[in-house]
């Protein structure tokens, strides 16, 4: 097979992923006889600082012409602290998701049995936690009409059925492919968006008998998130929501350098680590890498290509059980491991 890639290294600690990224899909092509190239554009900070935009018209079109972008992270300090800043990294993201029509983040959330120690829940609590959080990535609150003055502002939390059917649909095919078990989350006793919300996935459970439908409101599942993640196959909610809670499931797995998330829809695939830039560490080579490769992971599994991202998820399981880890998630006294350490015995393991 062929893969046209556009790599999106951004901000931060995301060049350094992104070239252990790179490095992984190219030793996983060579193993099953695939052929990839790879385009490198600028995004995020970056972007800023090269052409005054987050996501230059250049950059979208690499990202529209390729198969799929293997992204990593976007954002920096400088736009962070400045609050009259009218140019920030993060716009680049959020018109890289609408321009490519990238509705639907897929964020799975699980737990490594060697790392239940790192999570701040108990073992008992979060052994066997395994579920996909379902975002609505295009709408809602981030995208809807908005106004501020001295005194006064507002952000319109905006939904139309269509909107709100094709995320429902992606929610309810994952469920038929996993555990059959679906979660809609909205706060449906407040907002009249959520009531909208509730009523088309009311009306669209019939269609999907197979599947077991219940209905949450936000806050109460927040909570069944700490209290209990084993009871959640697939959750999906709205932009707004699902922001807040996938951060909150990522913390279940003890480290956000361990969670990959792919975004779907009408366009060019996504796939990145959901962890942010982490700008303080940036070229201190300390970044864990796992989740940008388990990206590249979920990026062969999106074209069918299961044994390709099956070998990823077995070599990364290894380097964990090997003791192959960055500092934040490396037993104590335990070798040093840095982020290109990490990622070149994963390409080992590939190659074996």
């Amino acid at each position: 097979m062929k893969l046209r890639i556009a790599v999106l290294a951004g901000d931060g600690i995301g060049p350094e992923i992104s070239a252990v990224g790179v490095e992984v899909m190219r030793a996983v092509c060579a193993r099953f006889a695939h052929e990839a190239s790879f385009e490198y554009a600028p995004v995020g900070a970056d972007a800023i600082d090269r052409t005054g935009d987050p996501f230059p018209e250049a950059t979208y079109a690499v990202c529209r012409d390729a198969d799929a972008v293997l992204f990593s992270a976007v954002g920096d300090p400088k736009y962070d602290n400045d609050p009259t800043a009218s140019v920030r990294p993060e716009q680049g993201l959020l018109a890289m998701r609408k321009r490519l029509g990238l509705f639907a983040n897929i964020r799975p959330v699980q737990t490594f049995r060697c790392l239940l120690h790192h999570s701040p829940l108990r073992a008992e609590l979060v052994d066997g936690a395994d579920f996909l959080c379902i975002r609505e990535l295009t709408g809602g609150m981030y995208f809807g009409e908005k106004y501020q003055d001295n005194d006064r502002a507002y952000d319109t939390n905006l939904y139309t059925r269509p909107e709100i059917e094709r995320i429902l649909r992606v929610a309810f095919d994952y469920a038929r492919r996993r555990r059959r078990h679906l979660t809609v989350v909205d706060k449906a006793n407040v907002l009249a968006s959520s009531r909208l919300w509730r009523q088309i996935a009311q009306e669209m459970a019939p269609q999907y008998p197979d599947v077991a439908t219940d209905y949450m409101f936000v806050d109460n599942a927040a909570m069944r998130m700490i209290q209990d993640p084993r009871f959640f196959d697939v959750m999906v909610t709205e932009n707004t929501f699902g922001d807040i809670l996938t951060d909150e499931g990522s913390v279940i797995s003890g480290s956000m350098g361990l969670l990959p998330s792919a975004s779907t829809g009408t366009g060019t695939p996504l796939f990145e680590p959901i962890h942010g830039s982490w700008p303080q560490a940036a070229g201190q080579n300390i970044a864990n890498p796992l989740a940008q490769i388990l990206s590249v992971a979920m990026l062969f599994e999106h074209f069918d290509l299961q044994q390709e991202g099956a070998l990823i998820r077995r070599a990364v399981d290894a380097s964990l059980d090997a003791c192959v880890r960055t500092p934040e998630i490396q037993v104590e006294g335990g070798a040093h491991y840095g982020t290109r350490e990490v990622g070149e015995w994963i390409v080992g393991f590939i190659n074996c």
